[in-house]
């Protein structure tokens, strides 16, 4: 007798010979109970019960004393983030995260360190001020490459962006993010775009988002999201524990020698910057708690005391799915041939029944109002379920 799984695989192997509107209209569902199985498999017993419906009571999880380790902000898309005591967020991320990002001149797309590693190189560090523009963006390059450093307005004025040129940006085969072609602070000096083109070796330009909302994707969860965001590749926080990190890290040491993984993670250590996440908790005591925490807020107070009635919920509305940029080495700029994209298509592929076939690493949040989190604030779970 063939078993549940058995049944499903056949399924999924018998549409190849199935005309292509059958092929529509199954292969969708036999996926999905796919992945239902593979959650299943992979979940706490007791987050799934005997009609399939995910109640996970988050039993193998310490929420009483997760708190917030790591605060990230990224100004320029794919280039060095910025490690933060603290930061304010709105409905559209982390101030000042992802607000600017670099674009091929030829076709307005951006470009990422996917593409061009050596961005990760690219140093953006926010000074804040008390002038009517708040400060300014300044950008340093590696002393090697010959560039000079430049700066912009952190929050150009109308009148300085009327001077500067607007665009459309494609990002992930969409050209409808407003945008604007950044000049330097100093008139006499080289554009940004003249010196990151020549430390890319290739046409670019440095863009500020523009205030044309750009409106996430919808999820499974959430189909009818209308959370903003700037240049992040579709949501506004990425959220990840080091625990999680840390289950990747051991899987890459069984693995040293196989399918690539070299020699030297055997002791190398795997940064969680490599995954660019805004917000990183540590105390659940296991890894992946945020593949179940479905609603959290953050404040000062310690669970179980009383939580701020002003603190935003953020809603985690998908499991991030990985390409190869992790691999790229945030120091060098130099992409790994294996690690940890070959590790996580061992164990964290199959969990987004939206994309089966990519590993995830960390889940997409959105905000539901403004507020501000610092190191140390505690994180309060508000919800469980499968993000």
């Amino acid at each position: 007798m063939q078993t549940e799984a058995s049944l499903i695989e056949h399924g999924l192997a018998m549409l190849q010979s199935f005309p292509l509107p059958i092929i529509i209209f199954l292969a969708p569902l036999l996926y999905y109970l796919r992945f239902v199985r593979k959650f299943k498999s992979s979940a706490p017993k007791s987050a799934v019960n005997d009609s399939g419906v995910i109640t996970p009571d988050c039993g193998e999880f310490d929420m009483s004393n997760v708190r917030i380790t790591k605060i990230l902000v990224h100004p320029i898309k794919s280039c060095k983030g910025t490690s933060v005591r603290e930061a304010k967020y709105t409905a559209e991320g982390l101030e000042n995260d992802r607000k600017w990002c670099i674009i091929r001149a030829d076709n307005n797309a951006v470009l990422t360190a996917r593409e061009a590693g050596t961005t990760v190189l690219i140093h953006p560090r926010i000074v804040s001020d008390l002038s009517p523009e708040g400060g300014r963006l300044e950008v340093t390059l590696p002393k090697t490459s010959g560039c000079e450093a430049f700066s912009v307005p952190l929050n150009p004025s109308e009148a300085t962006l009327q001077s500067w040129k607007t665009l459309d940006v494609s990002l992930w085969g969409k050209s409808d993010i407003e945008a604007f072609i950044c000049e330097s602070i100093d008139s006499q000096s080289r554009s940004p775009s003249a010196i990151l083109s020549e430390f890319l070796g290739l046409s670019v330009h440095l863009v500020m988002k523009g205030p044309r909302p750009r409106i996430c994707p919808p999820t499974l969860r959430f189909p009818k999201l209308e959370a903003p965001s700037y240049f992040q590749d579709g949501y506004p926080l990425l959220v990840v524990s080091e625990e999680s990190v840390a289950a990747l890290q051991d899987r890459i040491r069984g693995m040293v020698g196989v399918q690539g993984v070299d020699e030297k993670w055997s002791s190398d250590k795997l940064l969680i910057e490599r995954f660019r996440p805004n917000i990183v908790f540590k105390g659940a005591g296991a890894p992946f708690a945020e593949d179940v925490l479905t609603e959290f807020a953050i404040d000062s107070h310690r669970p179980g005391d009383a939580i701020d009635s002003t603190a935003p919920i953020i809603h985690l509305v998908s499991k991030c799915t990985r390409c190869l940029l992790p691999n790229v080495d945030t120091e060098t700029g130099i992409r790994d041939k294996a690690v940890p994209y070959k590790v996580m298509m061992k164990f964290r592929r199959g969990l987004d029944p939206e994309n089966m076939s990519k590993p995830c690493m960390g889940c997409n949040g959105a905000v539901t109002g403004d507020g501000v989190v610092k190191v140390g604030d505690w994180v309060h779970a508000l919800k469980f379920g499968l993000v």
